[in-house]
């Protein structure tokens, strides 16, 4: 039965890449957890396990007592009854009771098969989160193994680690095969539920963006152009603020490029979504005339703030400080302003922080269009 352990041990060790110190000390906790199931009254338990000597032992110690009707039969022992496993035991000794694996119990056996599995996805875990914790945040180069034809889920490595990617991260539309290779950003580690992946990964997150244009543009990587903020529709357009610290560098030029060669880069990385690059400006009228490019504004009017009581559980509340402004466009303008679906109106909102109303020049209060 030793050697077959021994064997397992062994097979454990290469597939899971852990060391086999650190899994013998798992195996060994799972197994005193099983006896523990077993034996819920005893305290001391002993598990030996070496394999360069095939020892494979296990034992329940008892003290030794002098009388016969001990006070507690789970850790104290008889000296009579001792002597039938040490024959050389003497009062106030420990005697060790062996355990038949054989007799832990088919519960108690899987209980420890449970608890080993568990403490070695635990170790993977905490693995996995030291391996990438530089990466948080960051974006990676995978390439894809397979895509499940059902779900579009698809399966990728990264640093020769696989890791699920679920279809609800990658860009819409998008169409993955095996042997591509992807940017992706690391959005968080850790995964507090169980069913999460330790490393949570996408393509939809709008700091893909972000960290796509500080690859390719030398000005955002060295710190001269900033990228004052960011709107998404995945897939379908971006819009990115940009600032230059030095007048004499061009911050959307810098994230055009020669050729649009840069801008062309990361809208190749992203399947064909458009962006569109604008300065930052510190007035924020202008700014939100600007966001609503390539639509004309002919005034921008910031209006009182709404304020919001919001509740989060319970007890807890908070304010919430919606920043609202008034956009005057020439009645030509006025579709274009709002986008396909409101999308350019979105984008503009969610670039600037304002809940928009586009009003066209001529019409009556009613024509108001918001976007938040």
């Amino acid at each position: 039965m030793n050697e077959q352990f021994f064997n397992a041990l062994t097979d454990l060790v290469n597939e899971n890449e852990i060391d086999k110190d650190v899994l013998i000390e798992k195996i060994r906790e799972g197994i005193i957890k099983a006896i523990k199931k077993e034996n819920p009254e005893s305290e001391h338990i002993r598990v030996d396990i070496e394999p360069e000597t095939g020892k494979l032992e296990m034992c329940i110690l008892k003290e030794v007592m002098k009388v016969m009707f001990v006070d507690d039969p789970a850790n104290e022992i008889y000296i009579g009854e001792a002597q039938t496993y040490d024959p050389s035991i003497k009062v106030g000794d420990w005697v060790e009771i062996p355990v038949n694996p054989a007799k832990i119990g088919r519960v108690a056996a899987q209980f420890a098969k449970q608890s080993i599995k568990h403490d070695i996805k635990d170790f993977e875990r905490n693995k996995l989160i030291e391996q990438y914790k530089d990466k948080e945040h960051e974006i990676v180069t995978a390439t894809v193994q397979k895509v499940e034809p059902a779900t579009g889920n698809a399966v990728i490595t990264i640093d020769k680690n696989e890791h699920y990617f679920y279809r609800s991260e990658q860009i819409p539309g998008e169409i993955l095969k095996e042997g591509d290779k992807i940017k992706v950003y690391i959005v968080s580690l850790g995964g507090g539920e169980k069913r999460q992946p330790v490393v949570k990964l996408s393509r939809t997150h709008k700091d893909l963006v972000k960290r796509l244009f500080e690859l390719e543009v030398p000005e955002i990587a060295d710190g001269t152009v900033e990228i004052k903020s960011i709107s998404r529709t995945e897939g379908v357009r971006s819009k990115i603020a940009v600032w230059s610290k030095d007048k004499n560098v061009d911050a959307v030029g810098a994230c055009i490029g020669p050729k649009k060669s840069r801008i062309s880069a990361v809208v190749q990385e992203l399947k064909g979504e458009k962006i569109d690059v604008i300065n930052w400006v510190e007035d924020e009228a202008e700014f939100i005339a600007k966001a609503l490019a390539p639509a004309e504004v002919l005034s921008v009017e910031l209006l009182e703030p709404e304020v919001k009581i919001e509740h989060k559980g319970e007890e807890k509340e908070f304010e919430r400080v919606i920043k609202k402004c008034r956009v005057i466009v020439p009645n030509n303008q006025f579709s274009l302003a709002i986008g396909n679906k409101g999308q350019n109106a979105k984008l503009a909102a969610g670039l600037t922080g304002y809940k928009i109303d586009i009003v066209p020049e001529n019409a009556p209060e009613s024509a108001e269009t918001e976007e938040e």
